[in-house]
């Protein structure tokens, strides 16, 4: 995709800012189904932040760069280079900052050039654009390729009397160039975890602060293998239950209870994408350019349904072992790996009346749980 500041390059940005910024309203909606799953919306929120900040480093990155490239016929997300990239740029943001000239003092040289050479200073210009990026990149977190799990949740299963965690990470899948979001709530029978966390009565212990979010696995026994276990675990290629039999397999001493992972996109958006030449072309009759997108994601979801106890003999022992469940009457569900799943599509009113009134509403959608963008508001299961 040329980087030039054209039409389309202007429009993708603007889409997909428009697009993330309407997730941001659904997920704060009332009467969104995240938000009323706390859990969910809490987990996805700060990855949607990482995500727009990476949205803005790429803006401001195109100003000086000769190549930026989407992925036009699949997930309409930026390619996975360019997360490579971003990440490789944040961690010698400073040392290049260090060598380019203040903003202030890049201005005055733009202005004086403009007025000496009467031409526009295309290479001052480029050394802003950079300047921008790498301040941008160092005003927060970015969407990198793995991010580190954390524990965000800790209480007490007081029919088991175990610790459970709900612990969070991220990755942007270099294959499908898609964003997602895992959350695992996950039981933790080490002894001297119980016993530091978990009273007499089955109830969290009072006296043990948590300060909540915890870096990594709550357990530091674990924390570093599963930190690597995560990194490892990760790709959109591995279904949900493969994931948590894994996690499983690997942690006798952990015990998980469901595991979820959302994964963001496709996006489409019109004159740019090429995913949906159907859903492009109605896209791209859409009155106002800023309104011709489409986001979709998917909520993945398995659980154990039993956990076989641990069998201890002689010569030989079983640690416990879960028992997911999978939905093997839903197609779909068992090509997935899910015990259920949920396909979310989020839409501007103007793409969606388009879509309606092209007769394509049911056909582009299916299964898909609607939700309409109209001004401030979401509309849901239109």
């Amino acid at each position: 995709m040329n980087t030039a500041a054209s039409a389309a390059v202007r429009q993708y940005f603007s889409s997909i800012r428009s697009a993330l910024a309407g997730l941001e309203l659904f997920l704060g909606d009332r009467n969104s189904p995240l938000y009323q799953n706390t859990v969910v919306g809490e987990v996805i929120v700060p990855y949607l932040a990482r995500l727009k900040a990476s949205i803005a480093c790429w803006e401001n990155r195109i100003g000086f760069v000769e190549r930026f490239r989407i992925s036009r016929a699949e997930s309409g997300f930026p390619v996975f280079q360019n997360v490579l990239e971003l990440e490789n740029d944040r961690q010698s943001a400073e040392k290049r900052l260090a060598s380019i000239p203040a903003a202030d003092a890049l201005r005055e040289e733009m202005a004086d050039f403009i007025l000496r050479q009467k031409a526009f200073p295309e290479a001052l210009q480029a050394r802003m654009a950079e300047r921008l990026y790498l301040e941008q990149i160092g005003k927060g977190d970015i969407f990198s390729p793995f991010i580190l799990p954390e524990t965000i949740r800790v209480a007490v299963n007081s029919k088991t009397m175990r610790p459970y965690y709900v612990v969070s990470w991220g990755a942007f899948d270099g294959t499908q160039t898609l964003p997602m979001v895992y959350m695992a709530t996950i039981e933790d029978s080490s002894e001297n975890i119980v016993e530091m966390l978990v009273t007499r009565e089955g109830k969290l212990n009072p006296d043990v602060e948590i300060p909540l979010p915890v870096g990594g696995l709550l357990n530091p026994d674990l924390a570093s293998r599963f930190d690597d276990f995560a990194s490892k675990n990760s790709a959109y290629s591995l279904t949900p239950v493969t994931i948590a039999t894994n996690l499983d397999k690997d942690f006798p001493e952990l015990h998980p209870k469901q595991l979820r992972r959302i994964v963001l996109g496709p996006f489409y958006s019109a004159g740019i994408t090429e995913n949906n030449a159907r859903v492009n072309d109605i896209l791209s009759k859409v009155r106002k350019a800023e309104n011709a997108w489409l986001l979709t994601w998917t909520v993945q979801e398995v659980f154990s349904k039993a956990e076989r106890p641990a069998e201890r003999g002689f010569w030989s022992s079983t640690p416990a072992q879960e028992e997911f469940h999978i939905d093997t009457d839903n197609l779909e569900a068992a090509r997935m790996g899910v015990s259920s799943y949920e396909k979310h599509a989020l839409v501007p009113h103007d793409a969606y009346q388009a879509l309606y009134a092209e007769g394509e509403a049911g056909a582009v959608f299916g299964d898909y749980k609607v939700h309409v963008i109209s001004g401030n508001q979401v509309v849901s299961e239109v």
